[in-house]
């Protein structure tokens, strides 16, 4: 279970939406071979690490967290690294809700052939209709949570563990599937050599500093969700086969999305480095010129409220565990509070869009969503990376080599994971912090 539902949690919007965006603007392969390094140096040292902490823990993060540097003698207070967290996942959730919203709309939209034939304006048009209507915005949002909440209420084994046996297996088929179409109707050869040709002259140092922030982001790491599956793990899994297997599937599902997604773009004549807009506005244009395009862009939509959905669920889970486990509350009661809070933030973030839209600047690029933005920017680039940042030192430096050893097993492998979590990814983590917020 916990190998499908942490890849439920890691593979998100982030894999589908934001890995071929990025990709795209920073010159293909070159780009994934850095990404791919720092998954595996820094983002699976941190996995291990989060599940660490949750399989000795055996509680919420908060709680975890307390307990083990109480054990070691450490400061109670490390429980803030959890609380960071679980404050991180509910905003995240607020606003990953709204996102989620579109593509159950967008599932509609294909489904109804609103997209045939569409140009470029005409789906430009048709993405500022859906987020200038902050009614239709709210319709989407709340029946994406009620999906979300009728899960994680059901508890792990009814709930989570039914929803994530039957979700993950159909998100990789349709994902798959999805990807034979582009290999036979799109330009499958120039998007291949996009994808992996080594071109070094295309990455600059902001590449590789976008490839290590994603490489950390798209694992999940920092919002409390892998240390809870962590605690959900038997003690006689080994945890790093557990977490290199997790980001392996992760990185095989971005770099299939990858490989759907840009021989359609190039078959197309449409622009690989169009930025936030290639899933909602180019690649409806895409579809809309493709054979079956219609039937495959819907599949595409629901591949992506899949993912969304997964991910959605593991995000809540923590804050409805804590409320279960230090308020005594009832799992149904626990999810509806949460989902309900989320919500009521998600119609801010929502109305972020159209009527309480307003421009801010920061570090030198302008925002127009408002609060939605402000929230975004907060947890990417200051609460996941100061968590990811404390659970590395928390391990390498609070938890006993006896501890970790235990949990880890010994051999050269642990010397290298070890040193890896106390030096490299600290270092890297905190890279990721000061050129989030514009130190260099």
């Amino acid at each position: 279970m916990f190998l499908l539902a942490a890849t439920g949690s890691s593979v998100g919007l982030g894999n589908i939406w934001k890995f071929p965006y990025i990709t795209g603007q920073n010159g293909g392969g070159a780009f994934v071979l850095v990404y791919l390094a720092c998954i595996l140096l820094i983002g699976v040292p941190l996995l291990m690490a989060e599940t660490l902490i949750g399989r000795r823990g055996r509680q919420s993060p908060i709680n975890s967290l307390e307990t083990l540097a109480w054990d070691e003698g450490a400061e109670r207070s490390w429980r803030l690294v959890g609380v960071l967290g679980i404050l991180a996942a509910w905003l995240i959730i607020s606003f990953y809700s709204v996102i989620a919203g579109w593509t159950l709309a967008y599932t509609a939209r294909m489904a109804t052939g609103v997209f045939q034939n569409v140009t470029a304006a005409g789906a430009a048009s048709i993405f500022l209709d859906l987020i200038s209507d902050p009614e239709r915005l709210l319709a989407w949002h709340t029946i994406f949570m009620m999906m979300t909440v009728a899960i994680v209420s059901k508890g792990v084994r009814s709930g989570l563990e039914q929803a994530v046996k039957v979700l993950m297996p159909l998100l990789f088929m349709l994902l798959l599937f999805l990807a034979g179409y582009s290999a036979l109707k799109g330009n499958f050869a120039q998007g291949f050599d996009f994808m992996f040709n080594l071109n070094f002259e295309g990455i600059t140092a902001g590449g590789i500093l976008i490839a290590l922030g994603h490489a950390f982001f798209t694992l999940s790491l920092g919002m409390g969700a892998i240390m809870i599956y962590g605690s959900y793990l038997p003690s006689d899994v080994s945890i790093p086969k557990a977490t290199m297997m997790v980001a392996l599937m992760d990185t095989v599902v971005a770099l299939l999305a990858g490989l759907t997604i840009f021989p359609i773009v190039f078959a197309t004549g449409l622009e690989p480095a169009s930025g936030v807009g290639l899933i909602f506005q180019t690649l409806p244009v895409a579809f809309g010129q493709m054979p079956g395009g219609m039937f495959f862009g819907m599949l595409f939509f629901l591949l992506l409220v899949f993912t969304a959905w997964t991910s959605a669920i593991s995000l809540l889970e923590p804050i409805v565990a804590w409320l279960v486990e230090s308020l005594s509350m009832q799992r149904v009661r626990a999810a509806i509070l949460a989902g309900s809070a989320s919500w009521l933030l998600g119609i801010v973030m929502l109305l972020s869009f159209n009527h309480w839209a307003f421009e801010f600047e920061f570090l030198g690029q302008k925002k127009i969503n408002g609060l939605f933005d402000v929230f975004d920017l907060l947890t990417s680039t200051v609460l996941l990376p100061l968590g990811g940042l404390a659970m590395a030192i928390f391990v390498g430096w609070i938890l006993s080599k006896v501890v970790v050893m235990d949990e880890l097993g010994q051999g050269l492998s642990f010397y290298f994971w070890y040193f890896l979590i106390r030096f490299i990814a600290p270092f890297a983590v905190l890279l990721i912090f000061l050129n989030a917020i514009g130190v260099f």
